[in-house]
């Protein structure tokens, strides 16, 4: 099955009389499910701070699951939440593909489905993410200013649309530079994963000039592979805009980073959720914006 976004999911099923209620929204006793695929990342904490803070300013009740980029142990995260009768779902998938027989479960029992950062194979509600593709050219784009010559890519989990759609966009945007990409190796958007798969790119490729990283956590275990490297011979440009990859930029080792507003998607995703659980209509898509941040720019950014 194809991946499918802007597809509304009938909603009537999941109408609900919301009585007693308290908070902005008046959402009562209305129980929200948000399977996150995995709390060991900063990007993906400050998400389900922006859900927990929506939901606690709509009144409604927040149960949080953490996959641990397990794709398998998400399914069964999800099939529990259907169980538990939550009124709606919030999925950010650890694997778009893999994410289909969650996506059934919820439609099976007309339980709306909200995709938030990756897309969802399967009907939803709705679909809450910043435009990946877009980013990845920008990446690319900002890579081309900071340095010329041959650079790396770090790819993050090969099943996630983020991923993916990260990538694509990092291949389209190449043109806008003299940089050309000649090594390029799977980390799973994993910190540790990116230091060592960097460590390894470097010895088949000791003349690099730059690296694009698809979320910040890789581009931070690269910029401790290449040491005193990062930042003067060897720029770096991640991906989320996280607080140590703000930090990075301050401190001259990354040149830039693509930043997503994770505590928005969070929140973006909860408000949606609320809607479809009350049987109101929803935005299919929710495109949340995505920034370029430099030296130039990050103390705009820095809380």
């Amino acid at each position: 099955m194809k991946v499918t976004r802007r597809i509304a999911l009938t909603l009537g099923a999941a109408a609900l009389v919301a009585t007693g209620c308290s908070g902005t929204g008046a959402s009562g006793d209305i129980t929200i499910g948000l399977a996150v695929s995995t709390l060991n990342n900063p990007f993906f904490v400050e998400l389900q701070q922006g859900a927990q803070e929506m939901a606690d300013k709509l009144g409604a009740k927040l149960t949080v699951v953490d996959a641990q980029n397990d794709a398998t142990n998400q399914v069964n995260q999800v099939q529990t939440l259907v169980t538990q009768g939550v009124k709606a779902i919030i999925l950010n998938p650890v694997d778009s593909k893999q994410s289909a027989p969650a996506a059934k479960a919820a439609e099976t029992a007309n339980i709306p489905l909200i995709s938030v950062d990756r897309a969802v194979e399967g009907k939803v509600a709705a679909e809450v993410a910043s435009n990946n593709v877009s980013g990845g050219s920008l990446a690319a784009i900002e890579l081309g200013r900071a340095t010329s010559g041959e650079v790396a890519h770090l790819k993050g989990i090969p099943g996630a649309s983020a991923s993916r759609d990260r990538g694509q966009g990092f291949e389209q945007g190449l043109n806008s530079g003299n940089i050309k990409v000649v090594a390029s190796a799977v980390a799973d958007f994993d910190r540790a994963k990116g230091l060592n798969e960097t460590t390894n790119l470097l010895q088949g490729h000791p003349g690099l000039k730059g690296l694009f990283a698809e979320n910040d956590e890789m581009a931070l275990g690269a910029i401790k592979a290449l040491g005193a490297r990062a930042g003067k011979d060897v720029q770096v440009v991640g991906f989320d805009g996280t607080p140590d990859g703000l930090k990075a930029i301050q401190d001259g080792t990354l040149a830039a980073t693509v930043a997503q507003q994770p505590k928005l998607l969070g929140s973006r995703a909860v408000e949606q959720a609320v809607h479809a659980a009350k049987g109101e209509p929803v935005q299919q898509v929710v495109d949340v914006e995505v920034k370029v941040i430099t030296a130039k720019n990050v103390a705009e950014f820095v809380k």
